[in-house]
């Protein structure tokens, strides 16, 4: 008999990573940063020109230099800022924690800034000092000014993430709600197909007279299956024990037909019932070990169904003989998609791979995180609708599981 093991290496179904987005944002703060600094730099120049009165012996080269040192110490104290705000999180923050540490961050670099900017002008470049007024007193007075334009600074780059989150999750949620349609449509496709409806009414037409009542049980199993097929698309997520007595209703549907050939084993812990996962996720990894795991071996073998709350996941393994090389007919569209899903709803700690283990068998596991972590959002994966209506099914138990012939 298979047993699955989490020991085991796998084989990982990839996820596409697109790096354009991040390519695109970088370059949009090179633009930026490049455009405002430049921008002051301009203004600051204009403006000492314009203003600065004859007795100031301000020629041009020297409001030009001061106020370029000005700029490069201000582009390279912003510049620098951003990885310490990714470092302490901050983008994750709230308005409420978020706007003291802009204020006091702002007020940091200002003081630098100030601190730099005459240490260089007056101290490195010998600059005479010109002003009226003595450095304790325009020290402060630049200090609040540039407080203000780093608090300004600061409030268009959280803006701009906050507006980038926004957006992210937006395109997070097309994305789900394209992935849950193909996913509709490939589940329909896959059952509602000419081949799958003629084998099941084949099926049926010898029952009829063989077994009547099996017969009516059958055609009740599979409306049950089309009705889930066609509601289950408009949802997110679906109790576990839902998906549970679909996946039984079809694995009866086949087992009309390959009789002997499957054998079912469940090793369910009833306290996984009231749990959610995305529609048709384990009825796609059945169906794939049914498809490349039974059928087509003559003397066929056993399906096992595991599912288990362990470490604050719930981990679902369904485990078929064969191997990873004998399934290369197979597309893999299905699971990538599968994964695909996983990740949309629950983030990187959802993963679905493939593995063979042990040597004969193959096993499709899935590890779903109970609690989401920070930057996921909260989903509750409790849901109101659990019964006991597959209790008596769903008992952890090391002995055979095999529905009605």
């Amino acid at each position: 008999m298979c047993q699955p093991m989490d020991s085991a290496p796998s084989t990982s179904i990839p996820i596409a990573e697109i790096g354009l987005r991040q390519q695109a944002k970088e370059r949009l703060y090179v633009i930026c940063q490049a455009g405002g600094w430049g921008f002051l730099f301009v203004l600051g120049v204009v403006v000492a020109l314009l203003f600065s009165k004859s007795e100031d012996h301000n020629d041009p080269v020297s409001v030009v230099a001061m106020q370029a040192v000005a700029t490069a110490i201000g582009l390279l104290l912003t510049h620098f800022a951003r990885p310490v705000v990714t470092r302490w999180g901050w983008k994750q923050l709230g308005w409420r924690p978020l706007v003291p540490r802009v204020l006091a961050s702002s007020a940091v670099m200002s003081f630098l800034w100030g601190l730099l900017n005459y240490g260089i002008i007056y101290g490195v470049m010998r600059t005479p000092w010109t002003a009226k007024f003595s450095l304790w007193l325009l020290f402060p007075l630049s200090w609040i000014q540039g407080t203000t334009l780093f608090v300004g600074w600061m409030c268009i780059y959280f803006f701009y993430h906050l507006f980038d989150r926004f957006n992210r999750s937006e395109i997070e949620r097309l994305w789900l709600a394209t992935s849950v349609k193909e996913a509709e449509l490939r589940a329909l496709k896959s059952q509602i197909n000419p081949h799958f409806i003629f084998n099941s009414l084949n099926s049926l037409r010898g029952l009829i007279d063989e077994n009547p009542d099996r017969a009516r049980q059958a055609v009740t199993q599979l409306a049950n299956l089309l009705r889930y097929s066609l509601q289950s698309g408009q949802l997110e997520t679906v109790p576990f024990e839902d998906e549970l007595r679909t996946v039984n209703d079809y694995l009866a549907l086949e087992q009309v037909r390959h009789e002997e050939r499957l054998r079912v084993r469940l090793d369910v812990e009833p306290g996984v019932l009231n749990l959610s996962i995305p529609p048709m996720l384990l009825q796609t990894l059945v169906e794939n070990a049914v498809k490349y795991g039974i059928a087509p071996r003559r003397e066929g073998g056993e399906i096992a169904i595991t599912a288990r709350c362990e470490s604050g996941q719930l981990r679902l393994q369904v485990t078929n003989p064969g191997t990873l090389a004998a399934g290369g007919g197979s597309t893999g569209v299905g699971l990538r998609n599968a994964a695909e899903r996983l990740q949309l709803l629950f983030g990187d700690q959802a993963r679905l791979d493939l593995r063979e283990n042990p040597p004969g068998c193959v096993t499709a596991g899935v590890v779903i995180p109970l609690e989401t972590g920070p930057g996921m959002g909260t989903r509750a994966l409790s849901s109101p609708r659990g019964t006991d209506t597959l209790g008596r099914q769903a008992r952890r138990t090391d002995q055979k599981t095999v529905l009605p012939a």
